[in-house]
């Protein structure tokens, strides 16, 4: 079998062909679906086989294949099969895109996933890929198999993975949008602990990585004892390209999960027979930080989400953490990722603020388990270091009116072009979590009054010193905090406004 440093290689390899013709954030469109179809073309020529062992030879498994579809997970139909594809010397962009859309009608669950690349493209009248270009992409795709014999599908998914890493890094800005760092989701896989038959949601799902790390822990741990209830995963995505790569990454992972395309904030698509928000017992994600909704998205829900109260329009961070905690279960936990200001702006502030008001609640519940500061420059879209907020909805006794908050900005190793959380951080830093203890310079527990007594303030910095190194505002928190201090300003104006009109009136 190959093993992962040769899959990667190879993988990038082939990305490599096509390097320089298109923008970095697009190519892995089209390398994408090219290499999932040549695995799902090799597992069915293997099921062919497989079941022509039962039926005495190889031609009449295929003959009834042909006549029954179902005897195998995924039928492929003859022109998309790679040993059809490879034969292929011209007019491939037009074969290629007709391929996966047979491949998409002969398989539903497939359509809105392997079919959304036109392979024949163009801009301005130029192919976007060309016809030279395509052909040694599927020659190098072609130099290894990936059926069930080649490859575990583990390898495979950590090997396509490591090429989502590798798109992320050439994407800028936004590579936020489908990737989070591998070693993040890896520590929020060890905190939130999936246990036997347990189902993981993730509302911002992008390419699918905190649910596959979460499968990945879990497989580590129980080595596929069939006597183990198996995980679920469920997650939606906004963006059809990166809900296209979700749904191939889970299948190439064999995982047991379900992808829905569309926008979680204003229409969630997991619910339960009743029309309200289906629960889960674990919600793991990384939602895009301080994204802008309007007012009427919070004050027209019909899921009961926003009890706690309405965001500002500037940030919808604790929006997101309301939709994710009434997603729970009663016994359920969360890990979202989130930037730092999420769990400090408005703290120190005069009068009303919407976020602080938020946090209050969510402390004076005793809901909020752990807050984990992580290191700059660790996030492809954003040099700014980010936090992990925990929320338990069932608190271990010991833990209860207690709030673990763990500094970790310096635990962590320089790279390039990102920084990176070494094995030793993902352990460390679990290890504190898991055994609810404090480590000197690193991590303390605090109570709700100790909160208080800081006006709301989660920020792990503020609670533990390093080198008495004072807090500063980032410039972008100072401008979000300035937006919300204009849109109070403006409502108390309207109010006052109304107010006024009203006397006169009278």
């Amino acid at each position: 079998m190959l093993d992962v440093k040769t899959l990667e290689s190879w993988l990038w390899e082939a990305a490599c062909k096509i390097r320089g013709e298109i923008d970095a954030p697009k190519y892995k469109d089209y390398i994408l679906p090219l290499i999932f179809l040549k695995r799902i073309s090799d597992v069915f020529e293997d099921e062919v086989a497989a079941f022509g062992e039962k039926v005495g030879s190889y031609e009449t498994a295929q003959m009834w294949v042909e006549w029954d579809h179902n005897v195998v997970r995924f039928y492929i139909p003859p022109e998309a099969r790679w040993e059809n594809i490879i034969k292929q010397s011209q007019n491939l962009g037009e074969y290629f895109t007709d391929a996966v859309r047979a491949v998409a009608r002969e398989n539903p669950k497939l359509q809105g996933v392997i079919d959304i690349v036109d392979f024949n493209a163009t801009t301005a009248g130029q192919r976007v890929i060309s016809e030279e270009r395509l052909k040694m992409l599927v020659d190098t795709i072609s130099k290894h198999r990936l059926g069930l014999k080649d490859v575990e599908p583990d390898i495979l998914g950590r090997a396509y993975e490591y090429l989502l890493r590798k798109f992320a890094e050439g994407s800028g800005q936004s590579a936020g949008e489908f990737y989070t760092p591998s070693e993040v989701a890896v520590l929020m896989a060890h905190i939130v602990d999936p246990q036997p038959g347990e189902e993981i949601y993730d509302p911002c799902v992008g390419s699918g990585g905190l649910l596959i790390k979460c499968h990945l822990l879990f497989r580590e741990r129980y080595d596929d004892d069939p006597q183990v209830r198996p995980l679920k995963f469920f997650g939606q995505e906004i963006l059809a390209s990166t809900y296209a790569m979700a749904n191939m990454n889970v299948f190439i992972h064999n995982m047991e999960a379900e992808i829905a395309l569309g926008d979680t904030m204003n229409l969630p698509k997991f619910l339960d027979e009743r029309g309200g928000l289906r629960k889960f017992d674990i919600v793991v994600s990384n939602p895009m930080w301080n994204q802008n909704f309007a007012q009427s998205t919070y004050e027209n829900d019909t899921f009961g989400r926003f009890t706690f109260g309405f965001p500002p329009s500037s940030s919808a961070d604790w929006g997101w953490v309301q939709h994710m905690y009434a997603s729970l279960r009663e016994n359920g936990r969360m890990a979202v990722v989130l930037d730092t200001g999420s769990v400090s702006r408005g703290s120190g502030s005069t009068g009303s603020n919407r976020e602080r008001d938020i946090r209050k609640h969510f402390v004076e519940k005793d809901l909020v388990e752990s807050v984990i500061l992580l290191p700059e420059n660790l996030f492809y879209n954003t040099t700014a270091p980010g936090i992990i907020l925990v929320i338990n909805k069932n608190k271990a006794q010991e833990r209860k009116s207690q709030v673990l908050l763990i500094n970790a900005s310096r635990l962590f190793e320089k790279g390039r072009p990102k920084n990176f959380l070494p094995d030793s951080t993902i352990e460390l830093v679990s290890g504190i979590y898991h055994d609810w203890k404090e480590e000197e310079g690193i991590s303390k527990i605090v109570s709700p009054e100790d909160v208080a007594k800081n006006d709301y303030n989660l920020s792990p910095s503020r609670y533990v010193a390093q080198n008495n190194n004072d807090e500063v505002l980032p410039l972008d928190e100072a401008v979000l905090e300035l937006r919300e201090a204009e849109e109070e300003r403006q409502e108390a104006d309207q109010k006052l406004q109304a107010i006024l009109e009203e006397l006169l009136g009278s």
